[in-house]
């Protein structure tokens, strides 16, 4: 169980054989470790009407609560004792202490629909910030409750919301000598899983195409790898490469028309550049060393990778036009598994640190590494759509769990398993469909 497929022997057996993975159906469930001293007050007032909605999942005021409360930027109020009318007293909530009120209503209409209003309310500006009705049916309340959890973070932070994004991840269950893997795509807080793939081989190294409608992995089905893509919605899936040897680490870029993936065409695992559409390849690494993990740049002009062309793992570099490979990482004897943050400025790395696996942030100007972690067993950073939060696989109880931290560390929370292991996460772009 979460062997170091990091220590580099690892990348040239594509980083395959040594996750370990279980329950294909766990459920998770988000729990908030650790917030931010300087967390907004925010008081989130029960939704008149809230009541009729009997199913706990659905419940629209208790969904967006806990959004607000593990995005770590919010402190929630007692609501106890305060009026839930849409008639807002700025001087009572002012007593509070609170720096801004959400009131709501839930009314059931007919055809099985529900409508649902709210109003975000600062306090001391006594002004309404944002104010929206809907008309849902009842199987779309919680989608509709991050939408408004997405809407309420983003009015009063700056920052675009990330609870209606998804994150895909592999389990296993183990059964004696047999295991069970399942490529799996949740709600970001860990309800609604749904299996994509199951095989009783491995599955591994998920990613999402930019615009979130599908998902490329490696299946080792019939005991050969290759890289499929799949269709979240319908399910529709095919073959990307299937050549002989290693097939690995797909990588979508940016504009969904290219994927950067690991093949040892010449012997020795490398960069490729696969045309999606005339499925041409360009090679872009050469020589004897290990190249693996590519991660796109965000300007699609340059892709990031692990080499051990210094002597040790590291992150590089190289740009699509002239095909120079340049060094990236310099603190450390380790560093691998690197993604850009969506602005291009940073990449975030899983880090030794010690005699364990940090997960990092560099800054690429200074060159500065913040170490965010450290727990010492840590893999398979994802990055979030806003940049904010890093989601990870880390040990916790014997058992993989998935974790995510904000990028200044001070938000850390919890997806453990109700049963077996969880690992290898990738975070969904935004999602408008």
């Amino acid at each position: 169980m979460f062997k170091k497929i990091h220590k580099f022997i690892a990348l040239n057996l594509l980083l395959l054989l040594s996750f370990m993975f279980s329950n294909a159906y766990a459920i998770l469930d988000l729990e908030l470790t650790e917030g931010v001293n300087s967390a907004l007050p925010i008081a989130i007032v029960p939704f008149v009407g809230q009541d009729i909605i009997t199913d706990s999942d659905k419940n629209v005021h208790a969904i967006i609560s806990k959004d607000l409360q593990n995005s770590g930027k919010f402190r929630l109020l007692d609501t106890t004792n305060m009026p839930n009318s849409a008639t807002i007293d700025y001087s009572l909530w002012q007593q509070q202490k609170a720096n801004d009120v959400v009131v709501g209503a839930v009314k059931k209409s007919s055809g099985g629909q529900y409508q649902v209003s709210f109003t975000l309310h600062d306090i001391y500006g006594q002004k309404v910030l944002l104010t929206k009705n809907y008309t849902v049916p009842a199987a779309e309340l919680r989608i509709l409750a991050h939408h408004i959890s997405d809407l309420i973070y983003q009015a009063l932070t700056g920052d675009h919301g990330i609870f209606s994004t998804k994150i895909a991840y592999v389990v296993v269950e183990r059964m004696g000598t047999k295991a069970k893997y399942s490529l799996e795509v949740a709600d970001v807080d860990g309800f609604n899983p749904r299996s994509m793939l199951v095989s009783s081989e491995p599955i591994m190294s998920p990613a999402w195409s930019s615009d979130g409608k599908q998902i490329a992995y490696v299946s080792f089905e019939g005991n050969r790898a290759a890289i499929y893509k799949q269709n979240v919605a319908t399910g529709v899936r095919s073959i990307v490469t299937k050549y002989p040897g290693i097939n690995g680490a797909p990588a979508w870029s940016p504009d969904g028309s290219k994927m950067a993936v690991v093949l040892t065409q010449t012997g020795y695992p490398k960069i490729y550049v696969l045309n999606l559409a005339n499925n041409n390849l360009d090679q872009l690494t050469s020589d004897w060393y290990l190249d693996t993990e590519p991660s796109w740049a965000p300007d699609g002009r340059s892709i990031i990778f692990t080499s051990d062309r210094g002597g040790s793992p590291q992150i590089y570099r190289v740009y699509l036009d002239s095909k120079k490979v340049e060094r990236v990482s310099y603190n450390g004897s380790y560093n691998a598994r690197a993604l850009f943050t969506p602005d291009g400025k940073s990449v975030v790395m899983l880090h030794q640190d010690g005699n364990g696996f940090a997960i990092a942030l560099q800054d690429l100007a200074t060159q500065r590494v913040n170490v965010l972690t450290h727990s010492g067993d840590n893999e398979s950073p994802g990055v979030a759509p806003n940049g904010k939060m890093i989601v990870y696989a880390t040990n916790s109880g014997g058992k993989g769990v998935l974790a995510i931290i904000s990028v200044d560390g001070g938000v850390k929370l919890l997806l453990p398993s109700r049963k077996g292991s969880v690992q290898e996460p990738a975070w969904s772009p935004y999602l408008t469909d």
